[in-house]
C-alpha cells in the first residue's frame, strides 16, 4: 500500500505546507483538524474535500479531528465572501451543529476498527474566555498590518461592503482554536487554498505562546474546469443532507458533470483505486467509450457513500423508471417508491384540472414563467406523465392523474418534478 502523502498528492489534496516535509509528519500517528462552521444544517458537497481528506487520514491509522465552531459560527469566515454572512441565533447554531455532526456519522468510521474521530466545539472553550483577558492574551500577538495583509481581509476591505471588526477579529479567534487544540495533541490544521491565511496565524500562535511548531496544509478548492466553484444546481447548493437535496437529485446531479471534471472528482471525493481511475481516463479518449460511463460511476460511489445503498438504489429505479421520456409504465407503486428521491409538489385538485400544463408547470417549480413553459413545449422538452408535450395549449385533464394522486412533469430528459394531489 502506498504511503498517505503519495495518495494524498496523487489525488490532488497537496496545495501548501507550512513545513518542510509532509512526509515527515506523518511517519506516526497525528491528530489532524478541519473546522466547519454550523451556519447551515447541512455540509455541502464542497465541504466533502476536507471530509474525504479526514477519511484518507483515517484510512492511513491517524485520527480525524473535527471542530463544530458554535463560537465562529456565530461570526462568519470572511474567507472567500463578498459580503458579511447574516448572524445566527444559538438555538439556530446548536440546531445546525447536530445536523452537520450526522453528515461525520456517515462518512467517516465509527466502529472503532479505525482510529476513532473526536469532535470538538469551539463554544466550549470561548464561552468562559472573558473579551478583555483574550485581548489581553491573544489578541496582542497580532499585528494589524499582517492581518491586513492577507487577502481575504485585503480585498474585502477594499470592496464597497467593507468588512466589520466582528469579521475582522475571525481569523484571531481561529488561531486561538489551533493553540487550544495544539496543547491537547493536535499538531495539524488543515482547510481549503482560501484558509491558508487563517492556517499561518494559527501556526504563528502557536510558535509566539509555546516556542512549539504546529503545522498547516491546504487543498484546492472544489472548481469546475470553467473555473468557477462546484458544488452549485438548479435549486441551490449541493446538500449532503437528504432532506435538503434528495438521493436522486444529488445522483443525478453528478451523472451530469461534464467529462472534464468527471476525473478530478473521481480523484477527490472517492476511494476509487487510481489504477480504476486511469484506466476509465483512457476509456473516455476511445471511441468505443460510451457517453456518461464514467459519470455514472462517479454518482453511484459517492451517492451510496453519502446516502447509503438503499438510497442508491431508490435514486437509480427513479432514473430508471421516472425519468421524462421514459418508456416505462407509470402506476401508483413506482411512484410510491421513487417519491422521497424526486423533488416534490402539492396542490388541490382545482389548482390543477383543467389548467393548461404551462401553468401546472409553473405552480409546481418545473419553470419560472408561462412563457419558459411555452418556450418548453415548443422545443420538444416538455413531458407529462411520460409522454412528450406538443399544444402548448394542452389542459391537465382527471385522466392524467395516475391513480388519481399524482402527476409527473418533465422538463427535457432529466428535470422532473413529482406533483401530489391533497387528499381529503
Amino acid at each position: 500500500m502506498e504511503d498517505l502523502v503519495t495518495c494524498l498528492q496523487e489525488r490532488g489534496f497537496v496545495d501548501a505546507f507550512t513545513g518542510e516535509d509532509l512526509h515527515s509528519l506523518f511517519k506516526s500517528p497525528v491528530k489532524a483538524y478541519i473546522g466547519f462552521d454550523p451556519t447551515a444544517d447541512s455540509l455541502h458537497l464542497g465541504n466533502f474535500v476536507g471530509m474525504q481528506l479526514l477519511s484518507w487520514l483515517q484510512k492511513f491509522g491517524h485520527t480525524p479531528v473535527i471542530i463544530l465552531g458554535g463560537a465562529t459560527g456565530k461570526i462568519g469566515d470572511p474567507s472567500g465572501k463578498s459580503k458579511e454572512r447574516p448572524l445566527l441565533d444559538d438555538a439556530t447554531i446548536a440546531h445546525n451543529t447536530l445536523c452537520i455532526r450526522k453528515n461525520f456519522e456517515k462518512v467517516l468510521d465509527f466502529s472503532g476498527k479505525l482510529p476513532m474521530p473526536i469532535f470538538f466545539n469551539n463554544a466550549d472553550w470561548f464561552s468562559s474566555f472573558g473579551f478583555i483577558d483574550f485581548l489581553r492574551d491573544v489578541g496582542k500577538h497580532f499585528r494589524i498590518g499582517t492581518m491586513m495583509a492577507k487577502e481575504s481581509v485585503r480585498s474585502r476591505v477594499q470592496s464597497e461592503e467593507g468588512m466589520s471588526f466582528t469579521e475582522f477579529s475571525y481569523q484571531i479567534i481561529q488561531s486561538y482554536d489551533f493553540y487550544h487544540l495544539f496543547n491537547q495533541g493536535v499538531c495539524l490544521q488543515m482547510g481549503g487554498s482560501d484558509q491558508w491565511g487563517n492556517i499561518t496565524a494559527g501556526v504563528d500562535l502557536i510558535r509566539k505562546l509555546s516556542g512549539k511548531t504546529g503545522f498547516g496544509l491546504t487543498f484546492p478548492l472544489l472548481t469546475r474546469s470553467d473555473g468557477k466553484k462546484f458544488g452549485k444546481s438548479e435549486e441551490g447548493a449541493v446538500w449532503l443532507s437528504e432532506e435538503k437535496f434528495s438521493a436522486y437529485q444529488f445522483y443525478q446531479y453528478l451523472v451530469r458533470v461534464p467529462d472534464e471534471d468527471v476525473i478530478p472528482l473521481m480523484k477527490r471525493l472517492t476511494f476509487i483505486p487510481m489504477e480504476e481511475i486511469t484506466s476509465m481516463e483512457m476509456q473516455m479518449k476511445s471511441p468505443s467509450y460510451i457517453p456518461n460511463t464514467a459519470q455514472k460511476r462517479l454518482a453511484a460511489e459517492l451517492t451510496a457513500r453519502i446516502h447509503g445503498p438503499e438510497a442508491l438504489e431508490r435514486a437509480l429505479k427513479a432514473t430508471e423508471g421516472a425519468g421524462p421520456g421514459s418508456l416505462g409504465a407509470l402506476n401508483v407503486e413506482l411512484i410510491e417508491q421513487i417519491a422521497l428521491d424526486l423533488p416534490n409538489s402539492e396542490h388541490d385538485k382545482k389548482e390543477l384540472i383543467s389548467r393548461k400544463f404551462t401553468e401546472v408547470a409553473v405552480l409546481c417549480g418545473l419553470q419560472s414563467s408561462k412563457g419558459e413553459a411555452t418556450r418548453l413545449i415548443q422545443n420538444q422538452g416538455a413531458y407529462l406523465n411520460h409522454v412528450k408535450v406538443e399544444d402548448p395549449a394542452r389542459v391537465i385533464e382527471e385522466a392524467d392523474l395516475i391513480g388519481g394522486k399524482f402527476l409527473l412533469l418533465g422538463a427535457g430528459k432529466k428535470k422532473q418534478v413529482l406533483v401530489r394531489v391533497k387528499q381529503g
